[in-house]
């Protein structure tokens, strides 16, 4: 049997008048004269693959059947196309259906369809033409981060999602239990007893991987996570999912300055690395869902990164003359729309903001000399805000066990995290993006929920 070449291989190929076998699926049919016409896709590229079966041909009355949404495989002549738009079209020779499509119930027909209507059929929007392109681009996104990491000599680690820390200190965890819950066993004051559950404590879905991270940077130097996080936020918003993924590198040696470079190369290199092998999907986004996009990603590109002290950005805020829905305080954190306009109007290009105050940011991040701030910093851009948060840890023994405590954190659960600071403790720092913020911002995306295959969200877990 014939090995079937990929779609997007057979629209950039040079033999011609060879013979091929090409698979997909029916995107549109239609007669034309003694022709028909069939638009096939196979998801390797947004371009379609015309198959031409003359009228004449055996072919031809089963070809003429066919519906949108059928699968099939084709076998036949590539050759050049003298119609303009596309390169080569495929002359059909044989014709093998895999599945046709009932079109009295096939949901995607040859219109435009609304994101709020694919999400309900998500077993099936990856064969749009926007869903097709959104995944491309995710994947180019995943490839470059390894890429990038692994050139730089980063270790790739793949810490728990079974935990029972609470990295965020937000409380927001969804619980794991080997319990029958018709059944749960309890204690002398009637709470439910963890201590016969499957662990012998509670346990929870990780908000992050950071924390393990940091361990593994203690013996490694330099790693990375890229990997699912879960957060039991009970949010309907166009910015929150239930899971996610996240990468987060952490180094060894390392303080703020050096975070805050690694967080600007980063980017800069992903959205390079899309932009040359992406380009015909983002230029799909940049049609159809947000005109900006290129625009934004040379912009990142080709620009460093501005960079200010948050108590800069509050004196800025507060100067700007602009009337906030959120207040503008010291002590208070940025909200997006403060964010927003630090990226996009004050500076018009991403902005790095660090050295928060102590009481908004987690225990884990340095205290500065000062006392009141910690080496923290976040990574602002254009139409999203936070996209990067990261900061230079508490590598100090006695701080660090003050700092939990300050925030009611109980010191024995942390014990071992305590322990990488008596037992050669070195200046480190790292970072964490949200992945699927990464695609949203990328591709224009107004809904976090159509950046990811499957979108885990309050009430929603059909797929």
């Amino acid at each position: 049997m014939m090995q079937a070449t990929r779609i997007g291989e057979l629209l950039t190929q040079t033999a011609l008048d060879t013979p091929v076998l090409a698979q997909g699926w029916v995107r549109t049919r239609r007669e034309l004269k003694d022709l028909c016409f069939l638009e096939l896709n196979d998801g390797s590229c947004l371009a379609n693959l015309q198959v031409l079966v003359p009228k004449e041909s055996p072919l031809y009355d089963r070809a003429a059947g066919l519906h949108t949404g059928a699968a099939l495989g084709v076998n036949g002549l590539l050759v050049a196309s003298p119609a303009q738009g596309q390169r080569v079209e495929l002359q059909a020779q044989a014709l093998t259906i895999y599945g046709d499509a009932d079109p009295n119930s096939y949901p995607l027909q040859k219109k435009r369809h609304s994101f709020e209507f694919l999400r309900t059929i998500a077993h099936l929007r990856p064969r749009t033409n926007s869903f097709g392109a959104v995944l491309r681009i995710r994947n180019h996104c995943a490839m470059a981060i390894h890429q990038f990491f692994q050139e730089r000599g980063f270790v790739w680690m793949h810490t728990p999602i079974l935990t029972a820390s609470d990295c965020e200190g937000a409380g927001e965890l969804f619980t794991v239990t080997g319990f029958n819950l018709n059944h749960l066993p309890r204690n002398d004051q009637g709470a439910v007893d963890f201590g016969q559950d499957f662990f012998g404590r509670p346990a929870y879905l990780t908000v992050s991987g950071q924390l393990e991270a940091e361990i593994m940077a203690s013996a490694l130097s330099k790693v990375y996570t890229f990997g699912p996080t879960f957060r039991a936020e009970n949010s309907n918003t166009s910015r929150h999912l239930a899971e996610f993924w996240m990468i987060e590198p952490e180094m060894a040696f390392c303080d703020l300055a050096g975070d805050m470079d690694l967080a600007e190369a980063f980017l800069q290199y992903v959205f390079n690395y899309v932009l040359e092998t992406g380009i015909a999907d983002l230029e799909f986004c940049q049609q159809r869902i947000d005109a900006t996009i290129l625009e934004t990603a040379h912009n990142i590109i080709q620009q460093s990164f501005a960079r200010m002290s948050y108590t800069e950005a509050i004196e800025q805020l507060q100067k700007s003359g602009k009337t906030f829905t959120y207040p503008v305080e010291w002590g208070l954190d940025l909200q997006s729309e403060h964010e927003r306009y630090l990226a996009e109007e004050l500076c018009k290009k991403p902005v790095i903001v660090y050295d928060y105050p102590t009481q908004i940011k987690a225990f884990y991040m340095r205290l500065n000399q000062d006392e009141t701030t910690v080496a923290a910093m976040d990574v602002l851009v254009p139409r999203v805000g936070e996209l990067i948060g990261g900061s230079q840890r508490e590598e100090r023994h006695d701080v660090l066990l003050k700092r939990l405590q300050n925030q009611g954190l109980d010191p024995a659960v942390y014990w071992w995290y305590l322990d990488l600071r008596r037992y050669g403790t070195v200046p480190h720092a790292g970072f964490g993006l949200g992945f699927e913020r990464l695609i949203q911002f990328m591709t224009g995306m107004g809904n976090i929920r159509d950046v990811i295959p499957f979108p885990r969200t309050p009430d929603g877990i059909d797929f």
